[in-house]
């Protein structure tokens, strides 16, 4: 099984250029190979593939002087990782590759020769022994080291290993448990649990807005703009990691409180369209919590089920399952036309939820999940997950 381990390092002042170098041949040769595979395309109607573009290397080591001082093997992975991207983008798992600029985040990827010393340093090709902050032991076979750097000035390696396990079954038994997301409160449970959205972005906005009016101020090319912009992205940093911590905690606490976690397939990126709620729900952070549940439920052989997101959760009473008319997004409290039962919407939902998940489960669903997407015979298909593996509907 494979597991990645995430830590900080502090390269000196001498690795730290070294590293920007690298990064700077590695972003280079994507943007050059990247610029040929169009070309080529245009006239031939056939790319370049992983192979095609290694052996493109020794020439342009040749021309390019400075291109032999990265190791070969970073830029071998560029080659590979652009292949990879045409191969999702025709796949229509990902948009088209793009060219990337130095303002960005970088990273370069070590597939070996990169090892973990003394457990407090990362050894790394052509660049020397690193400090590190190794918070977790790494343990298992290490494939490949990824390096990066953020557009703070923060540097991390993320270490890949392989540690000879086999990933549980996934286990459909014991405690269900229905989850619906929401902007007022991020999760309401099916038990009656309501977790509230910190809004990490509007709290830090007033921030954000004068260090942005100020980098506006300074002149292009500037050191004080340079500067500037460092103190815009270490802001922006601070939020997306006060709101990666909070997600982490609620999604462990879920998942090792329940067996089974059931969710709605939510479309966050058409949602996101919606410019009145785009930054409500980038800042409440629905497609990163469903993801840690999906790989934490896997992780530890729970089950992760997701129901069909034009199931009528809100506006169907969990106690007769009579739908309303309408159900207008203002009403956070209705009574059922039919049974009059007093209920509170996002409670309501969560149980519906909950209860579809187990006719899910009742239906089969459980023993054909590892065929992939178990669905009924027409319609928007619910979607069970198997291990770690996303299962989606064909239609997607």
């Amino acid at each position: 099984m494979l597991t990645a381990t995430k830590i900080r390092i502090y390269p000196n002042k001498a690795q730290a250029e070294k590293l920007a170098k690298a990064f700077g041949s590695a972003r280079w040769y994507w943007n050059n190979s990247l610029a040929e595979t169009q070309k080529v395309y245009a006239e031939t109607g056939k790319g370049l593939g992983q192979y095609q573009l290694n052996a493109r290397l020794p020439k342009l080591k040749t021309e390019i002087k400075w291109l032999g001082e990265t190791h070969s093997q970073v830029l071998q992975s560029v080659s590979l990782h652009l292949s990879r991207a045409f191969v999702n983008f025709f796949e229509r798992r990902a948009k088209y590759p793009q060219f990337k600029h130095k303002h960005s985040k970088q990273s370069i990827q070590y597939p070996q020769g990169a090892k973990i010393v003394d457990d407090c340093k990362v050894s790394l090709p052509k660049i020397g022994h690193v400090k590190a902050v190794v918070h977790r032991e790494v343990r298992g076979l290490i494939k490949t080291v990824t390096v990066s750097r953020d557009p703070g000035g923060s540097y991390f390696a993320s270490i890949l290993t392989e540690n000879g396990l086999e990933a549980p079954a996934e286990s459909f038994d014991g405690k269900i448990l229905g989850i619906d997301v929401g902007l007022t409160d991020l999760a309401v449970t099916s038990d009656g649990s309501k977790f509230n959205n910190p809004k990490h972005l509007r709290q830090a906005q007033k921030n954000l807005a004068r260090k942005q009016q100020h980098l506006s101020r300074k002149a292009k090319g500037s050191n004080t703009r340079n500067k500037a912009r460092n103190l815009v992205a270490k802001a922006h940093e601070r939020v997306a990691n006060a709101r990666k911590d909070y997600l982490h905690k609620l999604s462990t606490r879920l998942v090792n409180e329940n067996q089974v976690i059931a969710v709605e397939d939510l479309h966050v990126k058409g949602m996101m369209k919606n410019h009145n709620l785009a930054r409500a729900i980038g800042d409440a952070g629905w497609g990163s919590f469903t993801h840690m549940l999906k790989y934490k439920t896997a992780r530890q052989g729970k089950g992760y089920i997701e129901v069909n997101r034009f199931f009528a959760s809100s506006k169907t009473c969990s106690c007769c399952m009579h739908a309303q008319a309408q159900m207008p997004l203002e009403i956070r409290m209705w009574t059922c036309d039919k049974c009059s039962t007093r209920h509170d919407r996002d409670i309501n939902a969560a149980i519906n939820i909950r209860n579809e998940a187990k006719r899910m489960i009742a239906a089969g669903a459980v023993a054909t999940a590892n065929g992939g997407t178990v669905s009924q015979a027409k319609g928007r298909k619910s979607s069970v997950l198997a291990r770690a593996v996303e299962v989606r509907s064909p239609q997607l």
